[in-house]
């Protein structure tokens, strides 16, 4: 056994010097966020007792807080980061140096320091504050020239860069000089994807969690050494970046990972499907999928067949109560074009929202009956939108 230390993830030097020594076989890291670490020590005993000490594989600990289910501390070990790290510099066709825009309690942002660890370069960090496209170009500026520029992002960040590029040159340069960026966390919309690739972004879509070390399937295919299958519709993730488990949490990690004929597998809890050409596709999360009208309706399938349309690329769907059916889609989106539009127009927008939803081949169950514009997506630390929040949102609007 051996000691397991909480790090402020905001203080980057002491992380990274931690982190380094994790993977060596010193004590484990448990990178948080700034607040929680203020007035307490660095020991994990401070929050549980329980967690003095953790096995002498295990190099990091990530506490995750999905958008609907409860926060879990996802234990990996040096060898899981490693793998990971070195598949990813494999499919990028090399080591390079990252810019850290993400931070370093969220795997993404970890990853880019343990890559970077392995690299033998610094990471470039986005400037303190809010995220912005300037800020980002500015941090790009300062990179070394001579070898190759990554970036990891979440698509809310790819939306600022890429709207901040339609308006300042110095951003698109920015975005342009990177050889590959990096875009997991949440699904990514077609429209943002197109965008960013016109104005010359390399975009690399990653599919993956803390249990998998972070991303461990690109662009729909999966990792060198990772393994991959979809069971009754459920995609399951193998191989050398899998998470030892869940700290202090035993039944969790059983309900997760499994073991058959030697390998161990990921439930991952998401639909999804391999195409004709091998490449997963996901078809969103199995636990929101609802029956409406004793129909099963995929919310996510409902979400991508929306965000097809004009002016919906970044929506979000989600089940609303409904007297008749039990539960029905429901549609939020962060706009003001729909602001003080009177209930015709409301009417028209969702029979295009049906219309999208019917040539998608989705059953009319499918169809959203309610539709909320918001001038700011509720949404957690990481990025992703608050589904939770959401929900509550559009039933109050009943």
């Amino acid at each position: 056994m051996k000691p397991l230390h909480r790090v402020p993830s905001g203080e980057l030097s002491r992380l990274r010097a931690a982190l380094a020594a994790a993977l060596d076989g010193g004590p484990a890291v448990w990178p948080v966020p700034d607040a929680d670490a203020a007035g307490e020590p660095d020991e994990a005993s401070a929050v549980d007792p329980a967690l003095r000490e953790v096995d002498d594989d295990l190099a990091l600990v990530v506490e995750t807080s999905g958008s609907t289910a409860a926060p879990k501390r996802v234990a990996l070990s040096a060898d899981a980061l490693v793998a990971s790290a070195e598949a990813t510099h494999d499919a990028l066709g090399g080591q390079g140096q990252w810019l850290l825009a993400l931070p370093g309690h969220y795997i993404a942002g970890a990853q880019v320091l343990v890559r970077s660890q392995l690299a033998g370069l610094d990471p470039v960090p986005a400037p303190d504050g809010p995220f912005t496209a300037a800020g980002f170009a500015a941090a790009a500026s300062t990179m070394l020239p001579e070898v190759p520029h990554y970036a990891s992002l979440v698509p809310v960040q790819l939306a600022r860069l890429v709207e901040g590029a339609d308006r300042d040159p110095f951003v698109a340069a920015a975005l342009r000089s990177f050889d590959a960026v990096l875009v997991g966390g949440q699904a990514l919309g077609a429209e943002l994807a197109e965008r960013a690739e016109a104005l010359g972004a390399r975009i690399v879509r990653t599919y993956g969690s803390s249990e998998t070390a972070g991303g461990c399937v690109y662009d729909g295919r999966p990792l060198d050494g990772v393994r991959l299958r979809v069971v009754d519709g459920e995609v399951q993730l193998g191989g050398p970046t899998l998470a030892s488990g869940y700290l202090g949490d035993p039944e969790r990690t059983a309900r997760a990972f499994l073991v058959e004929r030697g390998e161990r597998w990921y439930r991952t809890g998401d639909l999804g499907e391999l195409t004709a050409e091998g490449r997963l596709r996901i078809r969103g999360r199995a636990d929101d999928v609802i029956v409406s009208g004793g129909v099963k309706v995929a919310l996510g399938e409902v979400e991508r067949a929306v965000r097809g349309l004009p002016g919906f690329a970044e929506a979000v769907v989600v089940a609303v109560p409904d007297a008749e059916w039990g539960e029905r889609p429901g549609v939020a989106v962060e706009t003001t074009a729909f602001a003080g539009l009177g209930d015709d127009a409301v009417q028209r927008q969702l029979a295009a929202l049906a219309a999208a939803v019917d040539a998608a081949g989705l059953p009319p169950a499918g169809r959203p009956v309610r539709l909320a514009a918001l001038q700011a997506m509720p949404r957690l630390d990481s990025g992703k939108p608050d589904r939770r929040v959401v929900a509550a949102l559009l039933a109050a609007r009943a």
